[in-house]
């Protein structure tokens, strides 16, 4: 997980795992889960704060857990929008995804382009809680 980007730098935080049933981390306060998951993310942070993408809803939750969030500078390339842009070329459209991504990488993509064309048409299947991404099955 990028922990924060300021300027030039990026500086990386260990993972940490949500399990399915995911409805078990609510609400967030008094889930003795999300306590737990609170101590994973909080693994290896050394700073006084934890920077995060602005979301209200995240920001919000983050302060309730007393984690000083501050607004990260976000980088004008993201892996969300190279994503996007491989997607949008998947599906016909120009794009310079290519431009982004080590070119080793890329050749590995193009040779399992079917792969991207599929994930490129699928329906998102995902619920946004809390500024948080949760697959829907499984959710409950």
């Amino acid at each position: 997980m990028l922990k924060a980007v300021f300027g030039d730098s990026i500086t990386i935080a260990p993972d940490y795992t949500f399990y399915a049933p995911f409805a078990k981390y609510m609400p967030p306060m008094l889930s003795p889960y999300s306590w737990k998951i609170k101590k994973q993310i909080l693994n290896g942070v050394k700073t006084d704060y934890f920077t995060y993408t602005g979301d209200k809803a995240e920001g919000f939750v983050l302060k309730l857990y007393g984690l000083n969030p501050r607004v990260g500078k976000r980088k004008e390339t993201s892996a969300s929008s190279v994503k996007q842009k491989m997607f949008d070329a998947a599906m016909g459209k120009d794009t310079d995804w290519e431009n982004y991504v080590d070119p080793k990488i890329v050749q590995i993509i193009r040779e399992n382009w079917d792969i991207v064309k599929k994930f490129a048409n699928a329906e998102d299947l995902t619920y946004r809680v809390l500024g948080m991404k949760f697959p829907s099955i499984g959710f409950w």
